[in-house]
């Protein structure tokens, strides 16, 4: 029988002829860098627990059946694991973790539309952008908290569980009328959703908190729903964004209490709702006197793991007097959590670990923190990197069987003594004292 010109083709041959007759014009140059980047950044694996380096052992093959299937309409995401990890005041928060697969899909998605949407999204929009962060983001707010009086600190419940597909669907359209691009988004958000307990749901609102291109999709729905409502209807007050965390200034009470209605009016149409007991309108005008000059029972504010409240800036000259201002540390949630984590390392129970192995185990977590919360008034940390000293001094005692708290906090004085940089903290702590 006589052979087909396709069945005659080599491989690569073949491949072009198919892709010739795609549907969809996507480069494989373009799924590559999406696999790039997803590996860049790690993560776990979904539920059909491929990992990435299971992905990596057949990469050119796999990374072809993606171009392949959503170069001609054929891609179908698998569904989305639904995971619950603690939030750090208390309660659950939803993850929802794609397939690798899937991943890198939305990768090539987001690679296309986020050129799109950056150029347009506003300035007061930290999230999820080149060349912003969450540290710009309160730099900002301390600035504007002593400029103006009043904070609206605004919490939208369970914001990414929430979003209405038909309005994203609406603002993803202003920006691109791809078809394979809005197939796959919508795609996206109908997947159904596997919970822990084996049992799937198919969710009617919502994007998953923690897949590629739902950080995107949720400042592309904030910015119309929010960021450019504001400039419309109350541009004489400033804000910043970082993603779902909002906090507007205003000059007066009045003012504050009036906006906060009209944002919750807002969110409403737009079917959002403001936390209740979360949301609130916090006092930040301070001078010479820790007192607020009008009595107002919300003195402090949350934003991205730091509080915002009166604290002491300095002496004036004249007379002395103390100057109180409205700056931001970390957070006792965030003192917390990190506690907790070096509570989890079990530093004293590593017995068959010498000193330099738990330095290189624990530093890297060491720097997280304190290149973080480290920013804003960075003596806040000093009682929080104390605690590792604590474990460390227990480590010796039990490691050396040992008793006496002196002569651990004396071992350990002459270590930093020798060697200053061995842990991360101990070039931020002028002095070493250890809590007993």
């Amino acid at each position: 029988m006589q052979k087909s010109t396709y069945q005659l083709c080599s491989q690569e041959q073949r491949r072009n002829l198919l892709a010739n007759a795609k549907p969809f014009v996507l480069s494989r140059q373009t799924v590559y860098e999406a696999y790039r980047r997803v590996r860049a950044n790690r993560g776990t694996y979904g539920i059909d627990s491929v990992t990435l380096e299971m992905f990596d052992k057949d990469v050119e093959n796999n990374l072809y059946k993606i171009w392949n299937r959503m170069s001609s309409g054929s891609y179908m995401p698998l569904a989305v694991k639904r995971v619950l990890i603690p939030k750090k005041g208390g309660g659950e928060r939803s993850l929802g973790i794609p397939t690798v697969t899937d991943r890198i899909a939305q990768m090539v998605v987001k690679m296309y539309v986020e050129p799109l949407c950056e150029v347009m999204f506003h300035e007061n929009s930290y999230a999820y952008r080149p060349n912003r962060s969450a540290h710009a983001a309160v730099a900002q707010a301390r600035k504007n908290c002593f400029n103006y009086s009043w904070v609206i600190d605004i919490d939208i419940k369970s914001f990414f569980d929430t979003i209405d597909h038909e309005l994203l669907m609406k603002v993803v359209k202003r920006h691109t009328q791809e078809p394979w691009v809005l197939l796959y988004i919508e795609r996206w958000l109908k997947a159904s959703v596997q919970h822990e307990d084996g049992t799937v749901e198919m969710p009617v609102r919502g994007t998953p908190q923690g897949s590629v291109i739902s950080p995107l999709l949720a400042n592309l729905f904030l910015h119309y729903a929010f960021d450019k409502w504001m400039d419309k209807v109350v541009p004489y007050c400033p804000f910043e964004r970082y993603a779902d965390d909002i906090v507007v200034h205003s000059s007066s009470l009045t003012q504050a209490q009036y906006v906060k209605t009209q944002i919750e009016s807002r969110f409403k149409e737009c079917g959002l709702q403001l936390h209740p007991e979360k949301t609130k309108i916090v006092y930040c005008r301070y001078g010479r006197s820790k007192e607020p000059e009008e009595s107002h029972k919300e003195k402090s504010f949350d934003f991205l793991g730091f509080t915002f409240k009166p604290r002491r800036l300095g002496v004036m000259k004249k007379g002395l007097n103390t100057y109180w201002g409205f700056t931001p540390a970390i957070s006792s949630k965030s003192k917390k959590e990190i506690l907790d984590n070096v509570r989890a390392m079990n530093i004293s129970r590593k017995m068959s670990m010498n000193l330099s192995d738990i330095a290189k185990m624990i530093n890297p977590a060491l720097r997280g923190w304190i290149n973080y919360y480290g920013v804003f008034r960075r003596s806040e940390l000093r009682m929080v990197l104390e605690n590792v000293n604590y474990y460390l001094c227990k480590w010796f005692k039990k490691k050396f069987r040992i008793t006496s708290n002196v002569v651990a906090v004396k071992w350990l004085n002459k270590t930093v003594e020798k060697t200053p940089k061995l842990f991360a903290h101990w070039e931020l702590l002028k002095c070493i004292s250890v809590r007993q």
